[in-house]
């Protein structure tokens, strides 16, 4: 079935009642052939939550469907981040404009990341990355916003990446010492590089801000291709109260909404 017959075969669809204790969310960019109107509305239907990895341009449209920009761009890139300290100037203006403008709109998170090593060794990083975001966590404790440092797998697909691990980040995080900074746990990721996921997550959910989804490996559907146990996955997170938002972010290769409505149905405990 192709996309759009997938579509239509969904607005016949009888909707979801709601995707269960869990906000679940969705990366826009996996779904970029699909106009954002589109989207929103088969969300919304799902009983999904929000939209992740959304520039402020898109937030209108988004928050006209009742749903949430649940994570949005705050300062740097996977490359270039807060591990340098000559990055820091550059980083913190753009941090504390993308705040401002996240707190006026009622957005609830902003994404920033470490950078690659380039060489560097992970504790200078780590002194680096504490420093820089010292910088800007006054102000979004102020503004209500939380700040996500993406944990990224260094294996495969970002290679030189250096917040590639749990205890790197957590690390940041408690040195940093804010309820603003936190970790955008990427499951998919940190399965490549460190498995153990439930435990890990049980262990350091005061440090976790936001989380995303992908099978593994490929990073495709959550279906029996794969090797995680998205059930209990889902499960073992809401048992803990968690009440952050819990966003789908694999690249489908079947009917992209019949493998959203899936995801959906799987994660609702």
């Amino acid at each position: 079935m192709g996309a759009a017959a997938g579509l239509a075969a969904l607005a016949g669809a009888a909707p979801a009642a709601s995707a269960g204790r869990l906000k679940q969310s969705v990366a826009r960019w996996c779904y970029s052939k699909m106009s954002l109107e589109d989207l929103c509305a088969n969300c919304a239907r799902l009983g999904m939550s929000g939209i992740d990895l959304v520039s402020y341009q898109d937030w209108p449209v988004i928050q006209k469907a009742g749903l949430v920009p649940a994570m949005t761009p705050g300062a740097g890139g996977i490359a270039d981040g807060w591990n340098r300290k000559e990055n820091h100037d550059k980083l913190e203006k753009q941090m504390r404009e993308n705040i401002e403008r996240a707190a006026a709109a009622k957005v609830p998170n902003v994404i920033t990341f470490s950078g690659n090593r380039k060489g560097m060794a992970d504790e200078e990083a780590k002194d680096n990355c504490v420093a820089g975001l010292n910088r800007v966590k006054k102000v979004a404790e102020d503004a209500g916003i939380t700040i996500n440092i993406e944990l990224l797998n260094s294996k495969v697909d970002h290679k030189d990446y250096q917040c590639d691990h749990t205890a790197w980040g957590v690390d940041v995080c408690k040195r940093i010492g804010s309820p603003r900074v936190k970790l955008l746990y990427d499951i998919y990721h940190m399965q490549i590089m460190e498995g153990d996921v439930i435990r890990t997550i049980r262990d350091n959910i005061q440090y976790i801000g936001h989380f995303h989804t992908g099978g593994v490996p490929g990073r495709h559907e959550l279906d029996g291709t794969q090797e995680l146990n998205w059930k209990t996955i889902a499960a073992a997170i809401a048992d803990l109260n968690y009440t952050g938002y819990f966003a789908h972010e694999f690249v489908p290769v079947r009917d992209p909404m019949a493998s959203l409505e899936e995801a959906v149905k799987i994660c609702t405990v």
